[in-house]
């Protein structure tokens, strides 16, 4: 039986006059009410495109629009990425629509000249990926091009982060003839030396430096699956995840995987050497199967106690959790690591569903919300 209650009479009459709110716009908040959080933000996103119906530039793209979602006025890749973020599935492809077809946005997805001309940043680059099915072809190459600008300034911030921790550690038993200072071992340069010591001149003379060897990490055998769930809410967990797969993927020791789902699982591993096409190939905006990614994941492992498990998601789960749950006890029963990193929102706070996580921890998964650079570590230290 569930625990919650169904709403109210006065919570049902408020939901309905919400929605006559958004529906009919400014003008009738002494009749129906003013909106708040993310109600007031849905209502300013819907009054950027259609309070061009009632302006002096209707139907132009120079008009001015009431509504306002900041203090400065949004672009459009903006405003697109509010929409997906607001709105459910059907009601952004009606509003997708009104835009191109009503409205006459077209830089949004028909302008070569204006993405030739955009500057790479993150906020385009989720555009893009919100709307590029319907895009033409010659627009498709170039948002192609420039997602493929974007990542590669994502790719220099974050490929030294990811691989550092895989460098390579101190090897205290073995010493070396290679001279670096931050390999120095200064307690066996110190004894050895001692028999230079010159009492009358109270000094110490290194004859013989003593130095540490690294040796390289031995991930050869580690088997890495990265599952990522590419339903609406999780384009910038879904951008750093491929990103972050090329970066283990170029660590040639280390065998990764990289596979997308939401009620289906797609394997692109092949594309994983190049996060551009990992990207133009996730479909945002479907349900979620995370007990299927899993099973997906299972059927990948060749030697449990060597694979580790990564699942970057939400948590909400859409199918059945029970499943998802035994999928879990499967893996981690059989030996291997399986790790669950919770979404995050655009200001990176977590974003998942704490019961779903709660019950992954008790059964023994790893589960938390870690930068790039935290995961690289935290994977550096058990393959090590």
């Amino acid at each position: 039986m569930s625990n919650v209650s169904p709403p109210s009479s006065d919570e049902q009459t408020r939901a309905r006059q919400t929605r006559w709110r958004l529906v009919l716009g400014d003008g009738v908040e002494s009749t129906l009410g003013g909106l708040s959080g993310e109600d007031a933000e849905r209502d300013a996103a819907l009054a950027y495109l259609y309070n061009r119906e009632y302006s002096p530039g209707r139907n132009v793209r120079g008009g001015h629009p009431a509504g306002d979602l900041g203090e400065s006025r949004l672009t459009v890749p903006e405003w697109i990425n509010h929409v997906h973020r607001l709105f459910p599935q059907k009601t952004i492809e009606r509003i997708e629509r009104d835009a191109l077809e009503r409205y006459q946005l077209q830089e949004m997805v028909t302008n070569p000249d204006l993405l030739a001309r955009a500057q790479p940043s993150q906020t385009l680059l989720k555009a893009v990926l919100h709307t590029k099915h319907l895009m033409n072809e010659q627009v498709l190459a170039l948002a192609r091009d420039l997602v493929r600008r974007v990542v590669a300034q994502l790719m220099e911030k974050l490929a030294s982060e990811v691989r550092q921790p895989f460098s390579g550690a101190l090897d205290r038993r073995r010493r070396s003839l290679v001279r670096v200072a931050k390999n120095f071992d200064i307690r066996t340069t110190l004894r050895r030396n001692l028999k230079h010591w010159r009492p009358d001149e109270k000094r110490l003379v290194l004859q013989t430096p003593h130095f540490y060897s690294r040796v390289r990490r031995q991930t050869d055998r580690w088997q890495l699956v990265i599952l990522v769930d590419e339903s609406g809410s999780m384009l910038d967990s879904v951008i750093h995840a491929a990103i972050t797969a090329a970066c283990f993927w170029n660590l040639r020791a280390l065998r990764t995987h990289l596979v997308l789902f939401d009620t289906a699982v797609v394997d692109v591993t092949e594309h994983c050497v190049d996060p551009v096409e990992t990207l133009m190939k996730v479909q945002l905006g479907g349900g979620t199967d995370i007990g299927r990614a899993l099973n997906y994941a299972h059927s990948l492992i060749d030697n449990p106690r060597r694979a580790i498990v990564l699942l970057v998601t939400d948590f909400f789960e859409g199918a059945p959790v029970g499943r998802l749950y035994a999928e879990a006890r499967r893996i981690i029963g059989g030996g291997s690591t399986l790790l669950g990193l919770a979404a995050l929102d655009p200001d990176a706070r977590p974003r998942y569903d704490e019961h779903v996580a709660r019950q992954l921890a008790q059964l023994g998964a790893h589960v938390g919300a870690m930068t790039p650079g935290e995961l690289a570590e935290w994977i550096a230290q058990k393959v090590g």
